[in-house]
């Protein structure tokens, strides 16, 4: 697994994936729930956005999370620590090599991951052997693809598109949610589900606009502007108008919608 990752590791990523966690909440975790005294894999963690509201809503289940930077952990244990958790362990490994016994866990969790690897069903096939048969391993991510937007014009299409293609060159996939139930079959899990979660702000709904469209969504896309720029995809102005252009659908005659992908399925 690589160390790049698209977005980076700035204050301000660390704050838009925070923004991202609570605004996205009851929309992809209403029904992220474990049996009691479940031990379970957070695999590649971050910033510990999700780890808190996973450990929150499983206050008797354990939570090892881990992530393959030191940065990233050092900011989830900080965010941890402050929340007063005490079911989480966090760890530094990487999620295709990191030595962790068979079968050691109840369930395990992928949650904005596997969109960054270069081969995610590897990622999914290791993570499936660390838990026992009859526990489940589920997958959360979004799709570029899916975004619906107005007012929609020619440059607001492209920056989104730039990040789309800045993370295919980095070995990802930023359309890989429509892509969760062959992956998840083909990784050997059985009965598989795939649940769509579609995200839609308007003006009558201020804290999605707010939370996802501009601190969400459209800082991730702006978060990309000198990567874009610096590999010819679009000028600095054209990009920026891109953003502000973008930026219209959060007015109160806009809209925007992006559909996440939550899958999961059973080991044998």
């Amino acid at each position: 697994m690589t160390h790049f990752y698209v977005h980076g590791y700035s204050a301000r990523e660390a704050e838009r994936l925070s923004d991202q966690a609570g605004t996205l909440t009851h929309i992809i975790h209403h029904d992220s729930f474990f049996p009691p005294k479940s031990r379970i894999l957070e695999a590649g963690c971050g910033t510990g956005a999700q780890t808190c509201i996973l450990a929150k809503q499983n206050p008797s289940c354990e939570f090892i999370s881990i992530d393959i930077s030191r940065e990233s952990l050092a900011a989830a244990k900080k965010r941890i620590d402050e929340a007063g958790l005490c079911n989480v362990r966090l760890y530094h490994a990487d999620i295709l090599t990191g030595d962790l016994p068979l079968g050691l866990f109840d369930h395990a969790i992928f949650c904005f991951v596997l969109e960054h690897l270069k081969n995610p069903n590897e990622a999914v096939q290791r993570v499936k052997n660390l838990v026992r048969p009859g526990g489940t391993v589920t997958v959360i991510e979004g799709d570029h693809g899916s975004v619906c937007f107005h007012p929609e014009t020619e440059k607001a299409l492209m920056v989104i598109e730039c990040q789309v293609i800045l993370q295919k060159r980095a070995g990802g996939d930023a359309c890989i949610g429509r892509k969760l139930y062959p992956l998840l079959t083909s990784s050997g899990l059985s009965d598989v589900t795939v649940s769509p979660r579609l995200v839609y702000a308007d003006a009558g709904r201020p804290d999605l606009v707010s939370g996802f469209t501009e601190k969400t969504f459209i800082a991730m896309i702006q978060g990309v502007r000198e990567q874009a720029v610096a590999a010819g995809l679009m000028s600095a102005d054209d990009f920026d108008e891109g953003i502000r252009e973008l930026s219209c659908s959060t007015r109160k005659d806009g809209t925007f919608s992006y559909t996440f992908y939550k899958g999961w399925g059973f080991v044998p």
